[in-house]
């Protein structure tokens, strides 16, 4: 039987995309990506819970990313998760759980031309 590794969201970034250029000319943008919920308890009272998320979008979604991306844009991502591991200066090991995005839809309504969703 096959897998399948889909993650689906709709958030607000934490703060600006970091864009590096690696070895081959090749982008990659990371962000943290924050979704919330809110519910009421059973006095009525309103509740929000926010979790962040680290993502990571490469080639023409960083472009695209740097370009037009800022702390506090609405997103839509599709992505799959991917966990790695390192080994700090202790010896100790860390995992790391992050979202590889593959598709992106800006939300913001803004006037004005609009990018290209990529």
């Amino acid at each position: 039987m096959r897998g399948l590794n889909k993650v689906t969201l709709i958030g607000n970034l934490g703060k600006d995309p970091e864009v590096s250029v690696l070895e081959g000319n090749v982008a990659v943008a990371k962000f943290s990506l924050a979704t919330s919920e809110t519910w009421r308890d059973k006095a009525g009272q309103p509740h929000t819970s926010t979790d962040w998320h680290s993502v990571l979008l490469w080639r023409g979604l960083a472009e695209l990313a740097q370009a037009y991306l800022r702390k506090g844009s609405l997103v839509y991502l599709e992505g799959k998760l991917k966990t790695r591991h390192y080994d700090d200066a202790a010896g100790q090991r860390h995992y790391v759980t992050e979202i590889i995005g593959e598709q992106l839809l800006m939300l913001n309504k803004k006037t004005g031309e609009m990018p290209p969703q990529a």
